[in-house]
């Protein structure tokens, strides 16, 4: 394909392997430009509800004044489901009631607190969670709170999917020149008497 000695120049590196992607290209799909940059457009786009200035704001509401005003609600629970066998025991005695009369009773009168009552032992798990869950959802929660503007610059930025071509392009052109500058350089030599 080219003559004597000539095999082996740089210059016709590009014309000698056909399937040959420039450096800047080539780096770009070493790194998995491609599956990267549409992994990142399909997490942004997840996001975007989520981000969203009012959707953040709710979030942080939700957990400053619902989810931990729960945490002393959790506590009580657990500290409360080690007293109910007692507590059940003097309100029998109290009501002159044996334990199955009481718990037909209760049933019967009060049946959304007999059934938290009888609730209890399967809550203390969860209830003992709240407050480690409290403390790893906090910077979860700032975070968010922190990063709305971040978010909101990144997300205007042109589709991620297109940033190959931001390789691709550059990486083609010095393909073109090169192989132009490779011909118009062969031709040259071809036209020049040789000396």
């Amino acid at each position: 394909m080219f003559p004597k000695g000539e095999e082996n120049d740089p210059q016709n590196f590009f014309l000698a392997d056909p399937h040959h992607r420039s450096p800047i290209d080539r780096r770009a799909f070493a790194i998995s430009l491609p599956s990267k940059a549409s992994a990142g457009q399909a997490m942004l786009d997840n996001f975007h509800p989520i981000m969203q200035p009012a959707s953040v704001k709710q979030t942080v509401s939700l957990y400053e004044n619902t989810f931990l005003k729960l945490k002393p609600v959790a506590s009580g629970g657990i500290a409360a489901a080690g007293e109910e066998t007692a507590l059940l025991k003097g309100l029998a005695t109290g009501l002159h009631l044996s334990p199955p009369q009481l718990e037909q009773y209760l049933g019967g009168q009060f049946p959304a607190f007999a059934q938290l009552l009888a609730s209890f032992p399967q809550l203390v798990p969860v209830f003992s969670q709240v407050g480690p869950g409290l403390a790893d959802y906090k910077p979860l929660v700032d975070t968010m709170q922190a990063n709305v503007s971040n978010y909101q610059q990144v997300d205007s930025l042109p589709n991620f999917r297109l940033f190959t071509w931001f390789f691709e392009v550059p990486g083609i052109l010095i393909a073109v020149l090169a192989l132009l500058g490779l011909g118009v350089g062969w031709r040259q030599r071809q036209v020049s008497p040789s000396p």
